[in-house]
């Protein structure tokens, strides 16, 4: 998504146009579909009537991320985060939204009775990440992760009309150890970007410190600082395995692939021996494709 340019469209100081309720589910469509290739397959696998209502809810997503991210400083994308939250809450006061996905998401939140919390939620994570770039134990980590990724897991247990407090907890366990997943996976992405998830307290405790960091070269003390890492996302994974038994059969074959996808990376991770600095461990097509047939053949 060019924000610029959407912002010149539908920002806070634009005169936004008068948008359809169609119009509006082809914006959030053609944003789905045209970002984030693996968004597609997903949404493939969940039933016809479905699929628009996650595309109403990766776009909010998608555009929350964008105005975190892709502004030109902190307190311009605080600015924009304070107007996009501005319209979630207006959404729930009173029904109405003139931006094209807060148009789109309307219906969702009222076909399936959504609550507003794990939508603000994320906004918290968004304000979070630009606000904390270190984290000083896997705790402090999980904290972020309860904003971060967790709500999404209840959004979609809310679209699968699966949404209760065993669930969510089952939900929780899968989306954070999806979050370390991708954590680990681009630790040099992250760090390229001002970020380290890796928690600063164990980072001491195997001597890598930001120097260490910035080299960028793995080595046996780096390989035992990873390793319980991942053992501990692939116990969080575990952990929400019994949600496939609990949500209901539109829900059960994307779950399954998330869980899959998340195991798949750990998996790449190992193979490399932990050195996430030389490339980026990777889940190939071959893998995806077996992951998607596993998935389907197991419902």
């Amino acid at each position: 998504m060019n924000l610029a340019a959407e912002l010149l469209n539908y920002g806070p100081d634009a005169n936004v146009p008068s948008v359809s309720v169609e119009q509006a589910r082809g914006y959030c469509r053609a944003l789905a579909t045209s970002h984030y290739e693996n968004f597609t397959v997903v949404s493939w696998l969940v039933p016809r009537r479905l699929r628009q209502h996650f595309c109403n809810v990766y776009a909010y997503c998608r555009w929350a991320d964008d105005l975190a991210d892709e502004s030109s400083s902190t307190a311009h994308s605080f600015r924009l985060l304070d107007w996009w939250q501005q319209q979630l809450d207006a959404l729930y006061a009173t029904g109405k939204a003139t931006h094209p996905v807060f148009i789109a998401l309307a219906e969702t939140i009222r076909e399936f009775d959504l609550p507003r919390k794990p939508f603000a939620d994320l906004l918290i994570a968004f304000r979070r990440d630009q606000m904390q770039t270190r984290y000083e134990s896997l705790s402090d980590l999980l904290t972020y992760c309860e904003k971060s990724a967790n709500p999404v897991g209840r959004i979609v247990l809310g679209l699968g009309r699966s949404l209760d407090e065993e669930n969510a907890r089952l939900s929780d366990s899968i989306c954070t150890g999806l979050q370390l997943a991708n954590f680990w996976q681009d630790v040099r992405r992250d760090f390229d970007r001002g970020r380290i998830y890796l928690p600063q307290e164990l980072c001491r405790q195997h001597g890598w410190d930001e120097s260490k960091l910035a080299a960028g070269r793995c080595d046996e003390d780096f390989r035992q600082l990873l390793q319980p890492l991942v053992e501990q996302a692939e116990g969080f994974l575990a952990g929400g395995r019994p949600l496939l038994k609990c949500v209901g059969r539109d829900l059960k074959l994307p779950v399954r692939l998330f869980m899959g996808g998340g195991q798949a990376i750990l998996a790449a991770i190992r193979r490399c021996r932990y050195d996430v600095w030389s490339r980026r461990p990777t889940v190939g097509r071959l893998t995806k494709l077996r992951l998607i047939a596993s998935a389907w053949w197991s419902r």
